[in-house]
């Protein structure tokens, strides 16, 4: 079994050289959206540590903006898609203190992706946890993947994977990872995406980031 991290536009735009396996969980996010949506809300756009603070008002842009966008995602897969919200179906998070409604996904294993999957449907998650918290939606996958004992964990991105002195690595261990993301010298969608692949491996799941393996 396999958990995939993909938006909507990344979905559409593989579509034709990507086959999704005959057991996944999508697990998706919304960023560029909920922002964009906020802008227009007149809801401050902030971010601490590189999460959203989230308010109640924002959360409502939140959900809104990862339901159109699970939406889309369902549409590409076609009807074997299942749609989720995670704080509907249990899955599990730690409340991050001066951040709003942010929470730290935990492992879960939520009895929906089980029967969805047992049916051989592929669930589609919105990254929203019990409370409701928002959750970076790279940690949500980690977790899921954890949780449901999945063989890997594939982050599906328009790079072709890790970048170092301009070549792509084809394998990092998850020591040098973490040496990497403390090092600071890392910018952008990589860091919270190496950071999850470092958590699943660890706990014995295969990541990789594209084209890169990030091993234990």
């Amino acid at each position: 079994m396999i958990v995939l991290k993909i938006g909507g536009a990344a979905l559409k735009a593989s579509k034709n050289d990507f086959e999704l396996p005959p057991s996944v969980c999508v697990v998706h996010g919304a960023g560029p959206q909920i922002s964009l949506e906020m802008e227009r809300a007149g809801i401050p756009v902030e971010f601490v540590g590189g999460r959203r603070v989230t308010s109640a008002a924002a959360m409502e842009v939140v959900r809104a903006s990862y339901r159109r966008v699970n939406a889309i995602v369902c549409e590409e897969i076609g009807e074997r898609a299942v749609p989720l919200f995670g704080d509907e179906i249990g899955m599990r998070a730690e409340p991050v203190p001066g951040l709003g409604l942010v929470g730290d996904a935990r492992p879960s294993r939520p009895q929906a992706i089980v029967d969805a999957l047992a049916a051989e449907k592929v669930p589609v998650v919105a990254p929203l946890a019990e409370g409701p918290l928002n959750v970076n939606a790279d940690d949500a996958a980690a977790a899921l993947a954890i949780g449901l004992g999945a063989e890997k964990l594939l982050f599906l991105t328009d790079v072709d994977g890790l970048i170092l002195g301009g070549e792509v690595v084809d394998e990092i261990g998850v020591d040098e990872a973490s040496d990497l993301l403390a090092g600071g010298t890392l910018e952008g969608g990589i860091i919270p995406k190496l950071g999850a692949a470092v958590s699943a491996a660890r706990e014995g799941v295969e990541a990789f980031i594209g084209h890169t393996r990030v091993a234990a």
